[in-house]
């Protein structure tokens, strides 16, 4: 496939909103991939990722090794997913504190549209895929009631949780980022970035090697469990399509009481600054919520969200139609 420069820097941007969507927890980057018609390469291009393109690169020089993995494409999307986990750390933790009914507002809008668009791509319906639906989606309701526990900071342990974060990001409806909440390991996760940033910007170096650290386990576990995970959901696409799409659509449909925009508090605790954050929450009817529960402004950006992938498969099409 011929690409040229504006088609890379196209995916560029679809790899910087994956990043927005996988920094919050209840939102999946791969949602993002799978609606801006680039999933099945992503997890294909990944795949191909084996030792054996060393051996290419030693016969045939590295561009054809390049070639072979679709390099172009790979560093433009992970080039635009870095940037935005990077740049947007710091905005998403201000919109999660200051304004969350709107922010959780939008992605419901998002997270709801998204639903409805792979659902479509389900050819062929049966009582196997709609047992699929119903089953996958209780037991992701069920994997957001699961109260987040709290974790030590051992190498291990973080290398863990890049493996199985980075396996949820790349699922369409399953949030990377609530997968480390559950985890006990959000919060690391974040400071881990913002104190990246901070430790670089600022010459702290003692910060930055301490970031550092954390970020390269987590990276290593995340690149193991891109690739364990990338090979089982191709195969997956290209024998059984429906049933994962049905699998994929059932995990959106129970997430979405992860991103109800009105939650009541049930525990709290104290997280590595002193300051008070909530550990347990549930979601509640909007006449319901303990404060301005914000009623037309969330309608209104669930509205947004909706039509924002309505934007998205539209753009799809035309592309795919020129």
């Amino acid at each position: 496939m011929h690409r040229r420069f504006i088609d890379y820097l196209i995916i560029s941007f679809k790899g910087i909103a994956m990043g927005a969507a996988d920094v919050v927890p209840g939102v999946s980057g791969g949602t993002i991939a799978f609606i801006s018609g680039i999933y099945e390469e992503l997890i294909e291009s990944i795949d191909k990722i084996n030792l054996s393109v060393f051996k290419v690169w030693k016969k045939e020089g590295f561009k054809t090794a390049w070639k072979s993995i679709n390099g172009n494409f790979l560093l433009a999307l992970f080039s635009g997913i870095a940037i935005s986990i990077l740049s947007l750390a710091k905005l998403i933790k201000w919109l999660l504190h200051n304004e969350p009914i709107l922010l959780w507002s939008f992605f419901f809008g998002l997270v709801l549209a998204s639903i409805l668009y792979i659902a479509k791509q389900i050819k062929g319906w049966s009582v196997k895929i709609i047992l699929a639906i119903i089953i996958t989606s209780v037991l992701s309701y069920f994997i957001t009631l699961a109260e987040p526990f709290a974790s030590p900071e051992s190498p291990f342990y973080l290398l863990f949780c890049g493996f199985i974060a980075i396996i949820a990001m790349i699922l369409p409806g399953v949030s990377g980022a609530f997968i480390l909440l559950i985890l006990g390991a959000y919060q690391i996760a974040i400071d881990t970035i913002n104190n990246l940033v901070e430790g670089l910007t600022t010459g702290n170096m003692a910060l930055f090697k301490d970031a550092f650290l954390k970020f390269v386990l987590l990276a290593i576990g995340a690149v193991i469990g891109l690739k364990v995970f990338s090979k089982a959901l191709n195969w997956m696409f290209k024998h059984h399509k429906n049933l994962t799409l049905a699998i994929l659509t059932g995990f959106m449909i129970g997430s979405l009481n992860k991103i109800w925009p009105w939650k009541q508090v049930l525990k709290t605790r104290i997280d590595s600054k002193g300051e008070e954050v909530t550990l347990l929450d549930k979601s509640i009817l909007p006449s319901s919520y303990d404060g301005d529960n914000q009623i037309v402004m969330a309608i209104i950006f669930i509205v947004i969200g909706f039509a924002a992938i309505l934007i998205l498969e539209s753009l799809g099409k035309q592309k795919n139609n020129a």
